[in-house]
């Protein structure tokens, strides 16, 4: 339809203008706030301006819904504003029909941007965030205080006062034995524990056998082996927005199995998949912001797109904070900003002036 491939034709070009713009202005945030951090380490003006390089696709993925807001409400409204808008309407189309490439634009952007997200974001932050460290002279310790492991599905329990990651040791090692059901069978208590390659090697091991009054001293017997790798005791240095869908989905399924919280990676996880949502949000947003400007259609748009940008990222980044801390479920956590605005998006078309 030739009028499908006119309001096409207004659109792309300001969005690629848009997102040039939003990405220059998203690098040089980052540059400029860790800028006298990097000249104070002495580092290179080449390995900076990798870090700039590798941060991009990070600032695509974040300018792609703002830029596709602005430019939205920027054609519609310079459509309103010299009445090309009014003689479509007044021809019978209804705005949702004329609207309709730019609905399908929305869409194919929500899936490519998640896949765009998997397989190029996540890894160039992943190299960024690695070579910032090293510029910065910061470094990861594993060891880790006060660890409580679960595993055998909950038989058996690890109580680790301080986990050494440099030695591979256990400090202060308690380990309770349970049955299927839940009942307490043995503890074993050594002092230090040693990783020597297969399984832990205990000092100077005290088992104790419940016989349901008391406790029994008893020896360990040879044949009894704990081989839980060093990895599930360290501290977790693993960041779900640097895993791609399906690693982070293995990665809570080890945390899960290991008996540690899951409730902010699942959060992370589910908010992985809303924020690909958001192009077709932002879609339904501009559509009606389009009409609301006749005059100063460039100003007015570049302001409603950044204002409305704010309420949602912020209304996501709360969301994401309740479910995170177990206010709220992980899945509304991360999904609930995602239907509200939607919701709104579609209050708002039904009232634009057409």
């Amino acid at each position: 339809m030739i009028l499908h491939r006119y309001i096409i034709r207004q659109v792309i070009p300001i969005f690629f203008a848009a997102l040039l713009f939003f990405v220059l202005l998203l690098s040089l945030i980052d540059l400029f706030a860790n800028l006298w951090k990097y000249l104070s380490y002495e580092a290179p003006l080449s390995s900076i301006g990798m870090v700039v390089i590798l941060y991009i696709p990070k600032c695509i993925s974040y300018a792609l819904p703002i830029s596709l807001l602005f430019s939205i409400a920027y054609a519609f409204g310079e459509l309103y504003s010299k009445n090309e808008l009014t003689i479509i309407f007044t021809s019978g189309i209804p705005l949702w029909n004329a609207a309709f490439p730019v609905i399908v634009l929305g869409l194919c952007l929500s899936i490519v941007s998640f896949f765009f997200d998997d397989m190029i974001v996540l890894p160039t932050l992943k190299a960024k965030k690695s070579l910032s460290r090293t510029l910065l002279h910061q470094q990861n310790t594993g060891s880790n205080s006060d660890v409580v492991v679960k595993t055998e599905e909950g038989r058996l329990v690890y109580v680790v006062d301080f986990y050494n990651d440099e030695e591979q040791s256990l400090n202060g090692l308690t380990i309770i034995e349970r049955n299927a059901a839940g009942e307490l069978l043995s503890i074993i208590r050594s002092r230090k524990a040693l990783w020597d390659g297969t399984e832990w090697s205990l000092e100077n091991p005290l088992m104790y056998h419940w016989d349901g009054d008391t406790f029994i001293a008893s020896i360990l017997p040879e044949a009894m082996h704990f081989m839980e790798k060093p990895g599930t005791f360290r501290r977790s240095a693993i960041d779900v927005e640097e895993l791609s869908a399906a690693q982070a989905a293995l990665y809570i399924q080890d945390l899960k199995r290991a008996g540690l919280p899951i409730v902010s990676a699942l959060t992370d996880l589910y908010k992985r998949y809303a924020f690909a949502v958001t192009p077709f949000i932002v879609i339904l947003l501009s559509l009606s912001l389009g009409g609301f400007f006749k005059k100063n259609v460039l100003l007015m748009s570049l302001l409603s797109s950044l204002v409305s940008a704010v309420i949602y990222y912020v209304a996501q980044m709360i969301s994401t904070m309740l479910g995170k801390l177990s206010y709220i479920p992980p899945l509304a956590g991360a999904w609930a900003p995602v239907f509200i605005f939607i919701v709104i998006g579609i209050i708002m078309i039904r009232f634009a002036r057409t």
